[in-house]
């Protein structure tokens, strides 16, 4: 560890030398990764807290859409178009995943951007293709360009599953629930790129702090340090650490494009359950890219684990990933029982790669 970075450290021990403790979570999956890779919980010291929230847009989808996707992708007239952490995530059973149904003959493509799904459906006609969209306000908006792309383009087979999540709806449901204490919240870089400053200031009304920060460990020890300075001071609400990248206000054209084609819906979370308001879904006026119109979800809704898995428990932040009992044992990244273990961004692989010996 660096000169500078040491005096950061000494700092944030320092703020904490006569103080309690300080329950800190993270609400991104890029973040989680980075502090599990620099070894941060090693070396702040034992008062401050770090807890792994519900960031990451996989480990958040519950197990009954990965059942549905699962039977949608066994159709013949079928091709599914996804995001590559998507594959191996099970549904509500080990065997339910888009692997084992490729495997079985499924057409499941993985693709790098949602206008990659919208070229395998030009170029498959006689197959209605679907593409899942998952993420945060900060993939939201690539899905809204593929479905006016589609319309512009008359690509009448191109087919979406909106899974995208709002990220306030889920932080204030934490902030409500009597089971979690949280002090302050890291806030996600890449949604504040998307939502700005702005975004977070409903902070205020929890009395609660938070910082919007990046991804470097110079970034994250310097917002911890303003953060756990605000907690200290009680000085609610949020403060910008990202200046370099993020403004008060985010961006426009992104947060209009995702309102002209979405509209808000109540969804299901892992381990949090209904939400509401805190999905996304096509408006009316593109329901025909919908693929729930013609396949409705109706009769998969559950949201609870049934495997064992207590991924649910780990992203609400009640138990780290070491404490389920399958960690390390029968869920491993070759073996994953649930999303946390799957997702490049989850909770139980950052701790599986980085801190299970």
């Amino acid at each position: 560890m660096n000169s500078y970075r040491k005096r950061i450290v000494k700092k944030i021990d320092k703020i904490n030398e006569f103080k309690n403790n300080y329950n800190i979570m993270e609400v991104c999956g890029t973040h989680t990764m980075a502090i599990s890779k620099f070894g941060l919980r090693n070396v702040l010291n034992d008062g401050i807290n770090l807890i792994s929230g519900p960031g990451c847009p996989v480990c958040v989808t519950p197990e009954m859409y990965m059942d549905y996707i699962y039977d949608l992708s066994l159709r013949e007239d079928i091709i599914i178009a996804t995001y590559g952490d998507m594959i191996r995530v099970p549904g509500s059973r080990h065997y339910i995943t888009l692997e084992k149904s490729k495997a079985k003959g499924a057409q499941v493509n993985m693709v790098y951007s949602s206008i990659d799904a919208l070229e395998i459906a030009a170029a498959n006609k006689d197959k209605k293709v679907v593409f899942l969209g998952i993420g945060f306000e900060t993939t939201t908006p690539a899905t809204a360009i593929a479905v006016k792309e589609a319309e512009k383009r008359n690509i009448d087979n191109f087919y979406v599953l909106s899974m995208h999540k709002i990220i306030e709806p889920a932080m204030r449901a934490l902030l409500n629930d009597s089971e979690i204490n949280i002090d302050g919240f890291i806030c996600p870089g890449h949604v504040a790129a998307i939502l700005g400053v702005e975004g977070f200031e409903f902070l205020n009304k929890y009395n609660c702090s938070g910082v919007v920060t990046g991804f470097e460990i110079e970034d994250i020890l310097d917002g911890l340090l303003l953060l756990l300075n605000c907690i200290d001071n009680k000085d609610y609400g949020i403060k910008n650490a990202y200046t370099r990248l993020i403004d008060y206000k985010g961006n426009e054209v992104a947060l209009s494009l995702i309102n002209s084609v979405f509209e808000k819906k109540d969804d299901y979370w892992r381990g949090i359950g209904k939400i509401e308001l805190s999905g996304l879904k096509l408006r009316y006026e593109y329901k025909r890219f919908d693929i729930e119109e013609l396949y409705p979800l109706k009769g998969y809704e559950r949201d609870k684990e049934t495997n064992g898995c207590r991924c649910g428990d780990v992203l609400k932040g009640i138990i780290k990933p070491n404490e389920c009992g399958l960690f390390g044992r029968i869920c491993t990244p070759e073996n994953p029982i649930g999303p946390c273990m799957v997702s490049s961004e989850g909770s139980c692989a950052a701790y599986y790669k980085y801190n299970f010996i």
